[in-house]
């Protein structure tokens, strides 16, 4: 006797994230301490990571929302979801200092390869073709995920700004995991995880970060992206 084919899941059904507690690699940067502060204010445990402990738990303290202040490993070995936001430069370096305390933990990369100069920002080449890439070949135990990518650090972290006019665009190769980053991202008002892909396709997504600093530089705005008909 055959097993009975279930129904295709909606898109739009996403699991509970109210329970979870989400690390923050990175914490003391901008996009770190902003996120940190947005989770915490949503009444998620947080876990800011830094190289310095004594830092982040500044830096906690600094942001308040309950955020807790504790070293890389520590914000790595204690969180049920790990957000991944260094710098590029440091970005390989980190994950494979803490590939053994990831195994097993659903990992948010939402680090940008971007250069700078005269002209203005532009993509890096990626060797494994994206930071997304470069994460997942990095972290083999882990559930790998790129999102947050163009979120704004200003409007994040200032607590005038009730609603934050946002798509998170979520790309990764496991269903389960960007649902969840999916709905992480919608515990922030006005935010919405839209999934966007496999993680083959994270390097454009990256890459147009440096489209929107030139947009933002232009018109001196904090522009995001939102997505219509959906």
């Amino acid at each position: 006797m055959s097993e009975p084919v279930s129904a295709p899941r909606s898109p739009y059904e996403l699991p509970d994230v109210s329970g979870l507690t989400i690390g923050v690699l990175g914490g003391t940067g901008d996009q770190g301490r902003g996120l940190a502060y947005r989770f915490g204010r949503a009444g998620l445990g947080v876990l800011l990571g830094s190289r310095d402990a004594v830092r982040a738990a500044a830096a906690a303290a600094e942001i308040g929302a309950g955020v807790r202040g504790v070293s890389n490993a520590e914000c790595a070995a204690g969180a049920d979801v790990v957000v991944v936001a260094v710098p590029w430069e440091g970005h390989a370096s980190l994950l494979e200092s803490l590939r053994d305390a990831l195994v097993g933990k659903v990992v948010v990369d939402c680090v940008n390869p971007l250069g700078f100069d005269a002209l203005g920002s532009y993509a890096l080449p990626v060797p494994e073709g994206s930071a997304l890439q470069q994460a997942t070949a990095l972290l083999p135990g882990s559930r790998v995920v790129g999102a947050f990518h163009h979120v704004s650090a200003k409007l994040l972290a200032d607590p005038q700004v009730e609603e934050v006019d946002l798509d998170v665009l979520v790309l990764g190769d496991d269903r389960e995991a960007t649902d969840l980053v999916q709905a992480l991202a919608g515990v922030i008002p006005g935010v919405r995880g839209v999934y966007a892909g496999r993680a083959r396709n994270a390097h454009q997504v990256e890459a147009f970060t440096a489209n929107l600093i030139s947009v933002n530089r232009r018109y001196r705005v904090h522009a995001g992206v939102r997505l219509t008909d959906l």
